[in-house]
């Protein structure tokens, strides 16, 4: 895990920042520019009053030309000002969408183990309100931290050419300001992060309430969800008063004291300008100087506050932009697959503490059809997802006509499979895109076929438009068999030259099922085929069974072998007759 430090953060986001380096130059210039021109106006203005209090000649051209000067100088600042804000705008969102860019692009490629150990709520939080807060915090630090810092500088320059003497009052307090800023930001850090953390926490929670509201309400559960919440909620109350208060405490601090310097200022000036050691017109630029001086600290308190939120979000974002990918390092392609697999004295587990898998051998030739079967728990959706490498193995291997998987690319090995799960996915696109998702050149006349075959076809006749209709399962215009069954259609509209069906028809009707069988046998034709079942009257006609129980194989063999046996799948077989 990298170090999420602040000044590690905060030197990757410098790096993002490289890139757009010149654009980086030129907002420096504006600002540079726009503080010139902003500063120059309080010396007009003591130039205007010492032509009026004079004692010589009141000298009307000379004031005039002073209020020339003074236009051109708003001009300037406008001009300047609105240039800077277009190029800040401009590097900050596009710095924010790269990221945003690369933690959806590493979401895509991330190792399953990461994102099952996180709830996914918390990744939407994280792409979504965590990029949108750096955004803002990086915006003001572009807009007001750049302008702040120079006038700063620029007013005290200005000052120490009116009268050094009144100026050190002034240069002498500056330090206070800024060690109460920085003790106070380092707190601040601390607390949006848990902010953040918090945050994305409560999004998961309330994305897990709303997606099981059916069986929330069925088990009563309300009261409890919010009992939860609330709880959760008081949690991030805490953490975001506590981030407010030590951000703002910065503004009144730094305000009190510039006060206080503006104040001894105009006693110490007036003193001066008695003695004659200053003029009426430059006490008056000194005194704008003097509450101009104060005002960018202010302002830099706050954008330290929301810099304070960016940066912890930034972490978050960069957090899991680092996370591990899925290794890829295989360059053995698969030509004319024939689809004989091998399970090679396999170890897995998902806990290392936890035993699951152990001394897994299998053998199965191609074109034959394994169901496996076993009570909850067992390993059975686990042989699935090391087949497909969503997990690897511990040790021991799995080979595809003899070529370990690990050697062939994921996109190779994956697209040899079509997978038909028992948890269905559909976009919120029409019905025909979701089914183009398996073969994009897919023409209607497929797709209708490929429907008809599952009997899937009469029910999307019956959608509003067809199978132009927008599918939107939250809305409950489509049940969740009906869903499944296009999940099937899609596999069925490009099969490729292996097949994994996990509980493939769980959610379909009987009558529906045994319809659709004879399109499955077509499909499976020729093809090795896994079968993850339950319902046992499924996987009757498969060449081999697997009996799984504690991630280990304790029987295999046809259907009647293993009713001749009379052992635990016998058993499991009899139990689903009565």
């Amino acid at each position: 895990m990298k170090n999420n430090s602040q000044d590690t953060i905060l030197n990757r986001v410098l790096k993002e920042l490289k890139t757009y380096r010149l654009q980086v130059i030129i907002s420096l210039i504006c600002a540079i520019a726009t503080v010139y021109f902003t500063l120059r106006i309080p010396i007009l203005i003591g130039k205007a009053v010492d032509c009026i209090t004079s004692d010589a000649a009141y000298d009307y051209e000379y004031f005039f030309f002073v209020l020339y000067e003074m236009v051109l100088n708003i001009l300037g600042t406008f001009f300047t000002q609105w240039i800077m804000n277009r190029v800040n705008n401009n590097i900050t969102y596009n710095v924010t969408k790269s990221l945003r860019d690369r933690a959806f692009d590493k979401l895509q490629h991330m190792k399953l183990s990461h994102i099952d150990s996180h709830p996914h709520g918390d990744y939407v939080s994280r792409i979504v309100s965590d990029a949108d807060t750096f955004a803002d915090g990086l915006l003001m630090g572009f807009t007001q931290f750049f302008t702040g810092v120079l006038t700063i500088l620029g007013t005290i320059y200005f000052m120490i050419t009116i009268s050094l003497k009144i100026a050190l009052i002034v240069i002498i307090a500056t330090p206070a300001s800024l060690l109460i800023a920085k003790l106070i930001s380092e707190r601040t850090y601390k607390f949006f992060g848990q902010q953040a953390k918090l945050r994305g926490t409560e999004t998961a929670y309330i994305g897990e309430m709303i997606s099981g509201k059916n069986i929330v309400r069925n088990m009563d559960y309300e009261n409890d969800a919010i009992e939860h919440f609330t709880a959760m909620n008081e949690e991030l109350k805490k953490a975001s008063m506590k981030a407010t208060f030590y951000s703002s405490i910065v503004n009144p601090t730094t305000r009190l004291i510039n006060n206080i310097i503006y104040a001894s200022v105009g006693v110490v000036g007036a003193l001066v300008a008695i003695g004659g050691g200053i003029t009426v017109g430059g006490l008056t630029s000194f005194l704008s100087y003097a509450s101009t001086y104060g005002k960018p600290f202010n302002e830099i308190s706050g954008v330290i506050t929301e810099f304070q939120n960016a940066l912890a979000c930034a972490a978050r974002l960069f957090e899991m932009i680092d996370a591990e990918v899925e290794e890829d390092n295989g360059n053995k392609e698969l030509t004319e697959i024939k689809g004989a697999i091998n399970f090679e004295d396999v170890f897995f587990s998902y806990d290392k503490n936890k035993k699951l898998i152990e001394h897994l051998n299998l053998s199965v030739k191609p074109g034959q059809r394994i169901a496996i079967v076993g009570p909850t728990g067992a390993g059975k959706s686990t042989i699935i997802n090391l087949l497909m490498r969503f997990y690897d193995v511990d040790s021991g291997k799995i080979t595809i006509d003899g070529i370990d998987i690990r050697d062939i690319p994921l996109n190779t090995l994956r697209q040899s499979f079509g997978m038909v799960l028992q948890e269905t996915w559909l976009k919120n696109v029409s019905v025909k895109d979701n089914l183009k998702m398996a073969n994009i050149n897919a023409t209607d006349e497929e797709i209708i076929n490929a429907a008809k075959a599952t009997h899937a076809h009469s029910f999307i006749k019956r959608m509003p438009y067809g199978y132009d209709t927008i599918i939107s399962s939250e809305k409950g215009a489509i049940s969740q068999g009906q869903m499944q069954l296009l999940c099937i259609t899609r596999v069925m509209l490009n099969i490729p030259p292996m097949l994994i069906l996990d509980e493939a028809t769980s959610s379909i009707d009987t009558r529906t099922e045994q319809k659709i069988q004879s399109a499955f046998n077509k499909m499976m034709q020729g093809r090795t085929t896994f079968i993850v079942a339950h319902r046992l009257s499924t996987i009757r006609e498969a060449d081999m069974i697997l009996f799984v129980k504690d991630g280990s194989i304790v029987e295999q063999g046809s259907h009647s072998e293993l009713l001749q046996k009379n052992g635990f799948y016998a058993k499991l077989y009899q139990s689903q007759l009565v």
